[in-house]
């Protein structure tokens, strides 16, 4: 399926979303008040509160969506573009149980000084500590490298203690002055090896110029 957005003329890269991910329209919900995409999403939304059992219910839906566009808004001023989550079942489980799997998909721009692609791309990786797992890999868009970071919970945020595996992806412009970084985030560091491999899956899609034109 071709989305939209492969015409818009502000698009700086595509890719393919991968299946089981959904967009977050960040568009509309980081609308300025009183815009139309503002009362776009109170007419979405509406129907969702209507359905709530209770007003302390629709409450919670409120303060859990104000917490969420908070979260959005802190990510896009360090320059990400778009966010996806991800939910899957967990078919790898040997026990049999069935679990559904959640993720958390990135794409953020990074300025980078000017240097050859392949020079910046392992840069990425080497200039910062705690990546492991690094990887240089060849993309039909260019150079790039992958890697693996693991956090943990800062004690008394009231985040689950859970550890947080990142898997990322450097992709430098041709332009030579800035890096796309995609982030694939999940609490289940036992799926590394399927969370890595979607994300290998996705960089591949990735181009730098519209592909649908190069096809014309």
């Amino acid at each position: 399926m071709i989305d939209d957005s492969v015409g818009d003329a502000r698009s700086e890269l595509w890719f393919a979303e991968p299946p089981g991910f959904i967009a977050l329209p960040l568009d509309a919900l980081l609308a300025e008040p009183g815009s139309p995409a503002a009362e776009g999403l109170r007419v979405a939304v509406a129907p969702l509160l209507d359905a709530m059992p209770s007003e302390l219910a629709r409450q919670g839906f409120v303060a859990q969506l104000a917490q969420g566009q908070q979260m959005l808004a802190a990510l896009c001023q360090f320059g990400t573009v778009h966010c996806s989550v991800g939910l899957h079942r967990d078919d790898v489980d040997a026990s049999g149980a069935a679990a559904h799997l959640l993720s958390f998909l990135t794409i953020t721009w990074h300025a980078t000084a000017a240097a050859p692609r392949a020079a910046t791309a392992a840069r990425a990786v080497t200039a910062s500590l705690g990546h492991s797992r690094i990887e240089y890999v060849d993309l039909p868009s260019g150079p790039a490298t992958l890697s693996e970071t693991t956090l943990g919970p800062t004690p008394g945020s009231g985040l689950p203690q859970l550890p947080l595996l990142q898997v990322h992806a450097h992709l430098p412009h041709p332009d030579c002055k800035r890096m796309a970084v995609f982030t694939l985030s999940t609490t289940v560091p036992a799926r590394r090896g399927e969370y890595r491999a979607i994300l290998r899956q996705v960089v591949e899609t990735v181009r730098f110029a519209d592909p649908l034109a190069a096809e014309a």
